[in-house]
């Protein structure tokens, strides 16, 4: 009876550990942070200046991706490279003639005025296969 409950007993606590942890709806990875919401762009008044919009370029990309802009409003984009790792080493929007070199930790400003709504793509000088995306309203 002895070894019976030194066998049972853990046993039984293991399995009812499981089941409080199941009914937590317990995973090994850890939940997805809900995305960001971009602030809602308000409409420029006449002689307020460009919009300006931060982007970084991380080892995931440009970020954040996508955002919205407004045709015809002008935009500064504040760019800052912030890894090595990446061959996003420069932005690329070949509709506006942008190829801008993005020297690491140094924001770089690059102006622009999107004259066309829809979706705008962004990206590296390697054929855009790291890119982010504007969408145009």
């Amino acid at each position: 009876m002895r070894f019976f409950s030194k066998l049972i007993k853990p046993l039984l606590a293991l399995a009812a550990a499981g089941m409080v942890l199941a009914q937590q709806g317990c995973s090994k990875e850890p939940a997805a942070p809900a995305p960001k919401e971009e602030p809602a762009a308000q409409a420029r008044k006449p002689g307020e200046g460009p919009r300006v919009v931060t982007l970084s370029v991380t080892e995931k990309g440009y970020e954040p991706s996508p955002l919205t802009l407004k045709k015809d409003e002008p935009v500064k984009l504040v760019v800052t490279r912030k890894t090595d790792q990446t061959c996003a080493t420069e932005i690329i929007m070949k509709d506006y003639g942008i190829n801008t070199p993005l020297p690491l930790d140094t924001p770089v400003e690059i102006a622009f005025t999107p004259n066309k709504t829809g979706t705008l793509t962004y990206g590296c000088a390697m054929g855009q296969m790291i890119s982010g995306v504007f969408m145009v309203e």
